[in-house]
């Protein structure tokens, strides 16, 4: 077989030959490595993507693992077979090697609902708990320490911490800490026990009283009749016992001097009448 012209997916060594020959398929994630040992030999190999064409109907056919074919020098077909077949020994060896993950996992959900035996506990002896059926509490259980051993520090030795404020030197509202007395985190525990579960009546929360109601201006309410009195003459000009226009004339006058009024009432004063440092305040 020759070597032929360039084909998409073709990766070779760097070295040539007149006429390559098959040497076996290979897993394309060693295939490089390959390359390298062979080129290293001085042999001329290059992978091509396996593939089967079919003679009649010209179809070509992918296998369904990805897998590269080994094209060598064809006078050192046998030298690169025994490459090929080592490096099939080692990733053999390689695979045999790694933990089967599935039976690892059957073995686990089978031992899950298995009591462990006697002595066989993951956690330290320190942690043993009695169990009590009769709804008494509980009680941990210390084992003595063996002459061997040294002791180590118990429930108590560890809550007898210094008292932060005596080494700091900063009074927080508390006196030096005497050895009998309660730790901080016992304190705590405690926080709010001596305080009342209902608050007193004396004691509830008063709503301030609502603010005064705004002082409405005497211009404003005449300006505001105003213009309701003029809309009534203006609309009803027989209420008057007169001339009908005159007193359609005096509803508008009197809508007109009402809206005058009130807009008056709405401006503010002139600019002669602020102060010097009437400012923004930095």
């Amino acid at each position: 077989m020759s070597a032929g012209g360039a084909r998409r997916g073709r990766r070779d060594n760097g070295l040539d030959a007149s006429e390559y020959a098959i040497a076996g398929d290979v897993d394309p994630r060693v295939g490089e490595h390959l390359l390298d040992v062979l080129a290293a030999g001085g042999i001329a190999a290059y992978l091509q993507p396996s593939a089967d064409l079919n003679p009649v109907t010209r179809t070509t056919t992918v296998p369904a693992r990805p897998v590269d074919r080994l094209y060598v020098d064809r006078s050192h077909l046998s030298t690169a077979r025994d490459y090929l077949s080592q490096l099939a020994d080692e990733t053999g060896t390689a695979r045999a090697e790694e933990p089967d993950i599935d039976a690892e996992w059957e073995r686990i959900v089978a031992g899950f609902h298995n009591s462990p035996g006697s002595g066989d506990h993951p956690w330290p002896a320190a942690e043993n708990v009695d169990d009590q059926p009769d709804g008494g509490s509980s009680t941990i259980t210390t084992p003595r320490p063996t002459p061997e051993e040294p002791a180590g520090p118990t429930a108590t030795d560890v809550r007898r911490l210094p008292y932060a404020a005596d080494v700091s030197g900063v009074s927080v509202g508390r006196g030096p800490r005497d050895g009998d007395g309660p730790s901080l985190l016992e304190g705590l525990d405690t926080f709010g026990a001596d305080l009342p579960d209902h608050p007193d009546d004396d004691e509830r929360y008063v709503p301030p009283p609502p603010p005064p109601l705004p002082r409405v201006s005497k211009y404003a309410v005449a300006g505001v009749l105003a213009v309701m009195l003029g809309f009534v003459l203006f609309l009803f000009p027989d209420l008057l016992p007169a001339d009908p226009s005159i007193v359609t004339l005096l509803g508008f006058t009197g809508i007109l001097a009402g809206f005058v009024t009130l807009v008056w009432r709405l401006r503010p004063g002139d600019a002669e009448d602020r102060g010097p440092d009437d400012g923004a305040v930095v």
